[in-house]
């Protein structure tokens, strides 16, 4: 009796640390509930009222304010079918101006809900009808286009199901929406990134990571610290605030699909957070990508997927065994990840993985294209390679500089560095830069660029990274999939070449979390970026900073450049990848004003938007 009561007293006291110890572990890591498997609530009809307000939201057993629709977050999901008309009555019960921005939908301008651009907004206590026709299928959103409202719940859902048979076959469908979520207002949040934008970065390299090898070498670390830069800095707000959400379920909670095995079940997955980009992919499943931004793709089967801030991917996954499957959305940075669980049968769960080892920038990230700048030699930079990327056109008009021939060297392709023939390596020369604009703000490059403080540097070499996964997936051992593996199921509607090249620079200092456009930040009430109606541009988007920008252009879609003719995958949201550029054609073939920004929330906030405006052709400009 007194040794099983020894042993009674080692156990539970073994137990109770390791319930201690839990509070401890990160969200994804702690024990879950048996499963929360409630669908969100779903609205439909030619006639449906939504009614925004403040309420408390619980996550993971926490209590936290929020902005709800209906009562509900995410806010309900609403189904439309292709060809009806719908009206949408919103109601403000906010002390403050609202609005409800629908995501990806082709409507009238003065329906698509950004105050200021294209309607003056809802005012507390009133009601606002958007009234338009569905003239689309497929996975969309909405969410608030006032302040900072989405950040704390305000966005939701939208499924439109197509007139005539859907050439997706499914026998089961989940809508799946990932978020953020912070304790912090979003307020606060913003402040404390203007204060300084590495507040929340808690991966930052350590000596003992140095001492374990798994950081950069010292000398490599010290060039990046004498050039005040951070290989570190992938996410502006991450894990050490957020708890990553399903349908509004954090990790502990286990939001819970079901499905018969055998089945063909259709995801509809939807990024709806304010800052978070995530890798997303099921453990022992395949994903079959049949659906980007809404519209059909051909299937292509991958491992895993990044999804932007703002797109959405429809993936069909055939489950034949009768277990649980864990859904993954890996922050990009690898500081947390929001889990679901696929099973047959409530309750059950299945292992989650670990976080990856957190990814470091490079140089490619800082616009350097391939260099390796820590392999130089003393002998100089020459490299007889290419200075950049350049069509005729924009090397005609001064818009970048025209490609090396053989002997050219890296001084000479990047006048605005500090690199002679004699220079040391160049790494070195790299870290001799003046950390205010690094010597690389070289505008003869762009000369549409405002030179103000707001400009912290200018790729000198950026290179189309759309075959490429996304920052630290290179080496992740599985099919990653990429916009060159996109291929639409349809012809595009208009398939002719661009008339014009507009080069449109992503433009920031990120010591002091300033964004913009070509260096102009919208509340420097600049011009709209005119376009003629029916003209085709192609927009070549230039990323001079080391963080990747979701870019979305409100009322229209766009074909992404990547060498797929009259079949190039159509969306409405494109990630451009850390110093590279990413470029699409569009047909500029809905008038009014329409808003164009970075979809992180902050960025936009800080000034990363502009207005596009579609005028009638004969117009003066």
């Amino acid at each position: 009796m007194i040794t099983d009561r020894r042993k009674f007293i080692r156990v539970a006291a073994a137990g109770g640390s390791a319930a201690a110890l839990a509070n401890w572990f990160p969200a994804w890591a702690q024990p879950v509930s048996p499963g929360i498997i409630a669908p969100i609530p779903t609205v439909s009809g030619t006639d449906i009222s939504l009614r925004i307000a403040r309420q408390t939201m619980r996550v993971d057993g926490k209590v936290s304010r929020a902005i709800a629709v209906n009562g509900t977050v995410p806010a309900p999901l609403i189904r439309l079918r292709e060809g009806q008309n719908v009206r949408l009555s919103v109601t403000n019960d906010l002390d403050e101006d609202s609005s409800i921005h629908w995501h990806g939908l082709i409507l009238p301008f003065q329906m698509d809900g950004v105050p200021g651009v294209s309607f003056p907004g809802i005012k507390p206590r009133s009601t606002f009808v958007y009234e338009f026709p569905v003239v689309q299928s497929g996975t969309y959103w909405y969410h608030s286009h006032s302040g900072l409202q989405e950040q704390l719940g305000h966005y939701g859902p939208i499924v439109i199901d197509p007139k005539g048979a859907d050439p997706i076959g499914y026998d089961r469908e989940h809508v799946v929406v990932l978020s953020d979520h912070s304790q912090l207002s979003p307020e606060a949040i913003f402040r404390k990134l203007k204060v300084n934008p590495g507040h929340f970065n808690m991966q930052r390299q350590t000596l003992g990571g140095l001492l374990a090898g798994k950081d950069q070498p010292l000398k490599e670390r010290l060039d990046w610290g004498k050039m005040r830069m951070d290989p570190t800095d992938i996410a502006d707000v991450n894990g050490s605030t957020y708890t990553f959400l399903v349908n509004g379920y954090g990790p502990k909670d286990n939001w819970t699909a079901l499905f018969r095995p055998g089945e063909r079940v259709r995801l509809r997955i939807i990024n709806a957070s304010a800052m978070s980009i995530f890798n997303v992919r099921i453990p022992g499943l395949r994903l079959t990508i049949v659906q980007a931004d809404g519209l059909n793709v051909r299937p292509v089967e991958v491992d895993e997927f990044q999804i932007a801030v703002a797109e959405t991917y429809d993936v069909i996954v055939t489950p034949n065994e009768d277990r649980a499957y864990t859904l993954v959305a890996e922050a990009n940075d690898r500081s947390g990840m929001g889990r679901a669980t696929l099973a047959p049968r409530p309750g059950m769960t299945a292992e989650v993985p670990p976080l990856r080892e957190r990814p470091l920038a490079t140089m490619k990230d800082m616009g350097m294209g391939d260099m390796d700048m820590s392999g130089a030699d003393q002998a100089g930079l020459a490299t007889g390679a290419a200075a950049a990327e350049c069509l005729p056109e924009h090397a005609k008009m001064g818009h970048c500089t025209p490609a090396g021939s053989a002997g050219t060297s890296v001084a000479e392709s990047m006048p605005g560095m500090d690199m002679s023939a004699t220079a040391a390596p160049a790494a070195g020369a790299m870290a001799g830069m003046d950390h205010g604009s690094m010597k690389m703000r070289d505008f003869s490059v762009a000369p549409q660029v405002d030179k103000n403080p707001g400009v912290q540097t200018i790729s000198p070499m950026p290179v189309d990274r759309m075959a490429e996964p996304g920052q630290g997936l290179e080496d992740v051992g599985h099919k990653m999939l990429t916009y060159h593996d996109l291929v639409a199921l349809d012809r595009n509607p208009d398939a002719r070449a661009a008339d014009r090249s507009l080069d449109i620079h992503l433009t920031g200092n990120m010591e002091r979390f300033m964004w913009s456009f070509d260096g102009m930040k919208m509340s420097d009430h600049h011009e709209p970026i005119p376009f003629i109606e029916g003209e085709r541009v192609r927009i070549n988007l230039i990323n001079d900073s080391m963080m990747s920008h979701p870019i979305h252009l409100h009322g229209h879609f766009f074909e992404l450049v990547t060498g797929k003719g009259d079949y190039a995958p159509r969306k409405h949201t494109v990630l451009v990848q850390p110093g590279g550029k990413a470029s699409f054609d569009f047909t500029a073939d809905a008038l009014g004003d329409w808003a164009f920004h970075c979809h992180l929330l902050y960025h936009m906030e800080a000034g990363m938007m502009r207005v596009v405006s579609v005028r009638p052709r004969g117009e003066a400009a």
